[in-house]
């Protein structure tokens, strides 16, 4: 984990104790972010790179997984069955929050965290359109902090609005999160309940993380083994290697470096940084590092409402775009 443990260090001389030849790296974020799995993947890179035998792994990392058809269609199953409570289930209007990020990361860094989210939202709703629910949806984002400006719409403006709009029945999707914490049960279930309820929200149901859900957790499995094969072809760019690197790679680096002194990134601590020799200057511009030396291969475009790279593979059906 990133700030607990088993902390990333200790997976690492698990992984030298057991011998081990090949190594999936598997974030467990189903959108890709600078701040979320960049951050991570910078500490495991610095780690595994300084460390001689363990530049001898093999690894390939999976940087997204929001697109694949198992999260889809486990997070569809979860809405549609908190849908199904409502006295008139047509009526229920169903309300994505994501976890915020400032706006800088997109305008400046080009984070496709909120290109993901906004395909993640439609794939799900697509996928409830085709089972028989035609509810209407909107998107918003939660847990901003400090003084810069983050995604919009923010949750807590949303709701009101949709209150007053004559929205009474809402369904709550925290649609960044497969697990439970402080941004679930805290925020949404107690904080953003209460101002819902104030506000004329008169019926709420939020959807669970998807924790355990069997088709979630059996297709993270197949994404896994589909990487496998990859394991077996030349390394990109290894920056930390010194190895020859694309033209296009140097100029996102030295782009990054020019604007980085202009970023703020809110009131966030990490005191652990200092373990892994970390600058906080190498914390502001770790995820792009770390799509560059280890992913190399994470470029995505979003064209007329359809997320297009890579990562798709296939795996959703073409109804589904």
């Amino acid at each position: 984990m990133r700030y607990w443990d088993p902390y990333t260090e200790d997976a690492l001389a698990t992984i030298k104790a057991d011998g081990i030849q090949r190594l999936v790296i598997l974030p467990l974020y189903p959108q890709f972010s600078i701040s979320t799995s960049g951050s991570s993947l910078r500490v495991l890179e610095s780690e595994f790179y300084a460390d001689q035998e363990l530049r001898q792994v093999k690894n390939t990392v999976i940087p997204a997984w929001y697109n694949r058809q198992g999260y889809v269609e486990a997070m569809a199953r979860l809405v549609a069955e908190k849908i199904d409570k409502f006295e008139d289930p047509a009526r229920a209007h169903v309300f994505f929050s994501a976890h915020g990020l400032p706006v800088k990361y997109i305008e400046e860094l080009g984070d496709p965290y909120k290109a993901q989210i906004e395909a993640s939202a439609g794939f799900i709703m697509r996928r409830l359109q085709q089972i028989g629910y035609s509810n209407e949806w909107t998107l918003a984002y939660q847990s901003r902090v400090g003084p810069v400006e983050w995604l919009r719409p923010y949750t807590d403006d949303t709701i009101r609005e949709l209150a007053e709009q004559g929205v009474e029945d809402l369904v709550v999707v925290p649609i960044s999160f497969v697990s439970e914490h402080i941004e679930t049960l805290e925020e949404i279930d107690m904080e953003y309940r209460e101002l819902a309820e104030e506000a004329g929200i008169k019926r709420w149901e939020r959807v669970p993380a998807l924790g355990l859900e069997a088709d979630f957790i059996g297709d993270l499995a197949s994404a896994v083994v589909e990487s496998l094969p990859k394991m077996d072809e030349r390394p990109l760019q290894e920056i930390s290697e010194g190895r020859p690197v694309s033209l296009r790679v140097v100029n996102d680096l030295v782009e990054l470096k020019a604007k980085d002194k202009s970023i703020e990134y809110g009131p966030v601590r990490y005191e652990r940084a200092s373990r892994f020799g970390l600058t906080p200057k190498a914390e502001l511009i770790n995820g792009r590092i770390a799509m560059a030396a280890i992913t190399a291969a994470s470029t995505l475009s979003f064209v007329q409402g359809t997320l297009v790279g890579d990562i798709i593979q296939g795996r959703l059906p073409q109804s589904w775009f």
